[in-house]
């Protein structure tokens, strides 16, 4: 528990801080530990991008390197021999944040390939491969809310797998991942699973949003439209918790928890924000709602930290202004439908280039270390 101000505001609020980034140095130095114990982190987040920066950086990766490049592992081998192996050490620092919240947070989540995202039954394969590799209970495994991830999602829950569905950006696709988390859990039970062990969080991304939104209205350049530059993202997730709030009060669900299973949790991702003329706490300070997760990069942590002003629930009082802002996008010719489907395909897209970039480095770490290999044996 953190005795900084802003950010145990958050968490009496019901929302749990996590560290959206990890790395070998930041397990091995402590200072993942010294996040939670003085910055209140109760969980971390990772995806390509995060482990591409981490294998570049430093030499904590060297001695593993040497060991696969020995054993003759191919590079898809040692990438996911590091990464699950990241992630397993950071779920036993975060175990007792796991054990105090009675489950509900100390989680670690790692993301399947991103190359599979629009292929069912390969993310499925995966996925119950990553759960078996870091072979941890506080883990969440990736699976990003393609129409094809809809399906894998509910199966990777339905074998018992604990699931972070990624990459929402629409209100339609995050009803469709909500019922795939309850299809899922269904389908759990029919398998005899305890739902009790079973966690789920949706990750629904925001600045990423504004980013592509105000574009478009910079594009258009009416005083109207500069008026609304910055509203689209909070808006979008403000509306995406009153979906949630819809779901979680249904018979469907009330059925499912009288078996003891847990809600899945919005959490807001992509929280720091890319353009400096906004506050850089924004997408934390302008949603804040019970049992939700703000996943952060430390830069956005620290901002919270040092200035962040928390005034209690922004979010469930807020609906009718949130859907006025995107009605008034749509007068203006500004296509949500488009924008959500565009930003889906850019985010996986995204992420198969920084699992290339991953890939690229660990190659490249290889061969050196293939190289020493052979100089040490001669």
């Amino acid at each position: 528990m953190t005795d900084n101000a802003a950010l145990k505001a958050l968490a009496d609020e019901g929302v749990s801080v996590w560290l959206d980034d990890l790395s070998r140095d930041r397990i091995e130095t402590g200072n993942l530990q010294e996040l939670i114990d003085t910055k209140g982190v109760v969980g971390v987040t990772t995806n390509p991008s995060i482990f591409q920066a981490a294998l570049a950086k430093g030499d904590r990766y060297d001695a593993d390197l040497r060991s696969f490049a020995a054993e003759g592992k191919t590079v898809d081998e040692t990438v996911f021999a590091l990464t699950t192996a990241d992630v397993r050490n950071a779920c036993d620092i975060l175990m007792p944040v796991f054990e105090s919240t009675n489950h509900l947070d100390g989680r670690v989540s790692i993301e399947v390939d991103p190359r599979l995202a629009h292929d069912t039954t390969k993310t499925v394969e995966e996925a119950k491969k990553l759960s078996a590799a870091v072979d941890r209970p506080n883990a969440l495994i990736k699976i990003p809310a393609t129409v094809e991830g809809l399906s894998a999602i509910s199966q990777v829950m339905a074998a018992g797998i604990s699931v972070n569905v990624t990459l929402i950006f629409s209100l339609d696709r995050y009803r469709g991942v909500m019922n795939a988390f309850l299809t899922g859990l269904e389908q759990a039970r029919e398998n005899g699973k305890d739902l009790a062990s079973i966690a789920s969080v949706a990750s629904f991304f925001v600045s990423r949003v504004d980013t592509e939104v105000d574009k478009r209205l910079d594009a258009i350049g009416t005083e109207d439209a500069k008026a609304l530059k910055g509203k689209a993202a909070v808006a979008n997730a403000r509306l995406a918790y009153q979906a949630y709030e819809e779901v979680f009060s249904t018979p469907r669900w009330q059925n499912l928890e009288d078996d003891g299973a847990k809600k899945q949790r919005p959490l807001w991702a992509s929280t720091g924000v890319k353009d400096p003329a906004y506050p850089d706490t924004m997408y934390v300070t302008e949603l804040v709602a019970p049992n939700t997760v703000n996943t952060m990069p430390e830069k956005t942590l620290d901002a919270v930290a040092d200035h962040g002003e928390i005034t209690g629930d922004t979010i469930t009082g807020a609906y009718d202004d949130a859907a006025g802002v995107l009605d008034a996008l749509e007068q203006l010719g500004i296509s949500y439908a488009d924008v959500t489907a565009l930003l889906e395909r850019e985010g996986v897209e995204k992420f198969e280039a920084s699992w290339a970039e991953l890939l690229d480095e660990a190659q490249h770490d290889l061969d050196l270390a293939r190289s020493d290999v052979a100089q040490g044996d001669r």
